[in-house]
């Protein structure tokens, strides 16, 4: 391939035997007229681009610029807000458990004062009963005394019987007491 020549045939590029060569762009006598129309090419493009498309592209940054800004401000808006409410219901809570608590503390004091009513006539009840118990077990003791009395004379009036003796009843009865006491 070293050896092949190029030559132009009516402006298109060709080898030794007529054939055309396969890339046409990298022929030498075509490059001016390339470069020509290049530079058109990027100078349209450069206008269009200056002119119509890059201006639409920085409205369109501006707006999203402006919106993500509004937006922002509208987020830092409604996190205030939130904060704010968030105090207002911490404060709410606050204050219901305070009431909560004030109105447990006077059920507590009714409910106790309600209860030393009602212990001190429980009080009262019992002090009742343990008198009358008293009483009873008093009236049970003095019987008991009596009968344990009567008992006593007259087992000791059998005794003394039984042993072969008299005994009256008189002298029985100074010796039951007297025993009784002491």
């Amino acid at each position: 391939m070293a050896t092949e020549t190029h030559d132009t045939v009516a402006g298109v590029c060709v080898d030794a035997g007529g054939s055309a060569l396969g890339m046409p762009q990298l022929c030498a006598d075509w490059m001016p007229n390339q470069i020509f129309w290049l530079l058109v090419t990027l100078i349209a493009i450069y206008f269009v681009m200056s002119r119509i498309a890059l201006p639409r592209i920085g409205a369109v940054l501006a707006e999203r610029s402006g919106t993500i800004t509004n937006d922002i401000a509208a987020a830092e808006e409604l996190k205030n807000k939130a904060a704010e409410a968030e105090a207002a219901y911490d404060q709410a809570l606050l204050d219901a458990r305070a009431e909560a608590q004030k109105i447990v503390n006077a059920a507590k004091a009714e409910m106790q004062v309600a209860l030393d009513v009602e212990l001190q006539k429980a009080d009262a009840q019992i002090a009742a009963k343990t008198a009358e118990s008293e009483a009873a077990i008093g009236e049970i003791r003095a019987g008991s005394v009596k009968s344990v009395t009567a008992v006593a004379k007259d087992t000791a009036k059998a005794l003394v019987v039984a042993l072969g003796g008299t005994a009256d009843a008189k002298t029985i009865t100074a010796a039951v007491t007297a025993r009784m006491k002491g």
